[in-house]
């Protein structure tokens, strides 16, 4: 359980780096990808707790890499799209790779 989380750790340092992005906040924006959703269709996908995943929704919303806005059928609704600067950055997440650290390595094979 150490090796998972340190790699985790590993790979959230790095994700840093190269984006300024947490693993949670790059997920958030990967499950949005080119669509309009719901948050709890974002918290669905990624399996964060909805109270967790209204903190990172709103993080990457004040990066400014998604927007909210109203339902149309329903004004209560409150619904996610990437913004030009949120579309760049899943562009750049999808060109520049991650390493795994070995710990997840062994996880995943």
């Amino acid at each position: 359980m150490c090796d998972m989380m340190r790699g985790l750790a590993q790979m959230e340092k790095q994700m840093m780096e190269q984006h300024g992005l947490t693993l949670n906040e790059a997920m958030v924006m990967c499950c949005i990808a080119g669509d309009t959703v719901s948050a709890s269709h974002i918290c669905e996908q990624t399996g964060l707790i909805s109270s967790h995943g209204s903190k990172v929704i709103r993080r990457v919303e004040e990066k400014g890499y998604i927007v909210r806005i109203l339902g149309e059928a329903d004004k209560r609704q409150m619904l996610f799209s990437l913004t030009a600067a949120g579309k760049a950055m899943i562009k750049s997440l999808r060109e520049t790779p991650i390493d795994v650290p070995e710990a997840l390595q062994a996880l995943i094979r």
